[in-house]
């Protein structure tokens, strides 16, 4: 069993940095059902591949009970399960490449959260062309998909049911992983392990922000669960309460927003945003953060899905969006582990609160345009003099760019709710004024294009203690 990926991104050899494994040697992992190595065909600067192979132990699979799916004794020996993509590939790029799929990378944080030019190749994959294409193509990837013949030496047999499989695009490479991890379970249509609720997590996990739009999402939630139809019904639903999150796709806030994305991108501004976030907390090797102003929890459920962050602490105003974020971030069916990681509670930031001290880093994702200007010095106390995390993460709109949203009417504020909105040289001034108020260092940095005319679409100010920013 065995995939490649090659990036030509310069310089290409950075690729290690992201899967976190060193072009120069060969490593290998045992597993379960058999053993996994990584290595490199090549590593240049200009092309880069690396390559996961995994060695399956047909014995280990009979012995676990595992992988051969019928009760015909030869059957159980003789198969593809050695040799085409399934479950098994997919649990190895998870043990093998955890930390990547994660988008996490210290040394290129940057790089991490974003698109770079990827080929993968999965040489036997399973379910047919068309399904390749209809599960892949949504995502963004252009599909090469050769059908194998059952027998080269005897072509009258006809094509079988796998595909060599060629992967080309800009993607993330974190997305591109697990594109891959939920995917190939899903054109095997068979799991070499027990399933159950524990995988309805797994599967909204790896989805993140693209299953829920997905063509073709039940077909994908019913085969990764194994036709089990409670669990399909379950994992349906929670996507749809993931799909139902339209207000965020400009803000955070429950109201309704007057615009819903940004003109010409592919990807949300709202998931821009996030992944924005995430990368500057992962440069900081944030610990313990906070959402301030969560709204819908959006951002929580980010940070859940990092393990690297040990406490949440995600508060807001508002008890129905806190009642909302109970919901769509299912906290009565967490388990005791990861209840633990988290606290939501009900707060203002214009009053002093030592629940919210002691934080490695806050967050303020589209917050302070809420806040009536006379309240502003107040919030600044309550975050900055009382609270005092070691860094603090603030992103607002840029009112300059208002023009480019054609649905905007001239003067119009993006949201109902926004109490003003800042130019660039407006919000540089404010974090400026309270960098030196508190001895904080700042520097801002854009979310989205950087449009040259008339900037970001949202602007991103990086407060940090005691050092620079």
């Amino acid at each position: 069993m065995f995939l490649t990926v090659t990036t030509t991104h310069h310089p290409a050899s950075d690729l290690g940095f992201l899967l976190h494994k060193h072009p120069g040697r060969v490593q290998s992992f045992d597993l379960s059902a058999g053993q996994a190595h990584v290595f490199y065909p090549e590593a240049t600067d200009d092309r880069c591949t690396a390559a996961l192979l995994l060695e399956v132990d047909p014995v280990a699979l009979v012995r676990g009970k595992t992988g051969a799916g019928d009760g015909f004794t030869l059957g159980q020996y003789v198969n593809d399960r050695p040799y085409a993509a399934s479950s098994l590939l997919s649990v190895a790029l998870k043990e093998v490449f955890r930390t990547a799929l994660t988008g996490r990378c210290k040394s290129h944080p940057e790089l991490a959260t974003s698109p770079i030019p990827l080929d993968i190749r999965v040489p036997a994959c399973p379910g047919g062309a068309d399904l390749v294409r209809r599960l892949f193509e949504p995502l963004g990837w252009a599909v090469e998909a050769t059908p194998l013949p059952l027998d080269p030496h005897f072509p009258q047999w006809g094509d079988s049911r796998y595909v060599d499989l060629r992967l080309t695009g800009e993607i993330r490479l974190a997305d591109a992983l697990n594109h891959l991890y939920l995917l190939l379970p899903v054109l095997d249509n068979a799991k070499h392990y027990w399933v159950g609720e524990a995988e309805i997590d797994k599967l909204i996990r790896a989805g993140g922000d693209w299953l829920a739009a997905h063509p073709d999402k039940e077909l994908i939630t019913r085969r990764y669960l194994a036709h089990r139809r409670g669990l399909t019904a379950a994992a349906l639903t929670r996507l749809a309460e993931v799909d139902d999150s339209a207000p965020e796709e400009i803000d955070n806030a429950l109201a309704a927003p007057v615009v819903l994305d940004e003109p010409d991108r592919p990807v949300p501004l709202a998931q821009q945003r996030r992944g924005t976030i995430m990368a500057v907390l992962r440069s900081l090797g944030a610990h313990t953060v906070g959402d301030f102003g969560c709204g819908e929890g959006a951002l929580v459920r980010d940070l859940l899905a990092e393990r690297s962050v040990e406490r949440i602490v995600a508060t807001d105003v508002s008890v129905h969006a806190l009642q909302v974020a109970a919901r769509k971030l299912r906290l009565e069916r967490m388990s005791e582990k990861e209840r633990a990681r988290l606290e939501l509670f009900q707060s203002s930031l214009t009053y002093r609160d030592d629940r919210l001290a002691g934080l490695d880093a806050a967050v303020l994702m589209e917050v302070v345009e809420h806040v009536d200007p006379p309240r502003l010095e107040a919030l600044e106390r309550t975050v900055f003099q009382f609270a005092a995390p070691r860094a603090v993460v603030v992103t607002t709109p840029n009112r300059e760019y208002n023009v480019r949203f054609e649905s905007l009417p001239e003067g119009k504020l993006r949201h109902r709710d926004h109490r003003f909105e800042w130019t660039r040289a407006e919000f540089r001034a404010w974090a400026d004024r309270v960098a030196s108020s508190y001895s904080y260092a700042v520097r801002t940095l854009p979310v989205g294009a950087d449009d040259p005319e008339v900037g970001p679409a949202t602007q991103l100010a990086l407060f940090t203690k005691g050092g620079e920013a």
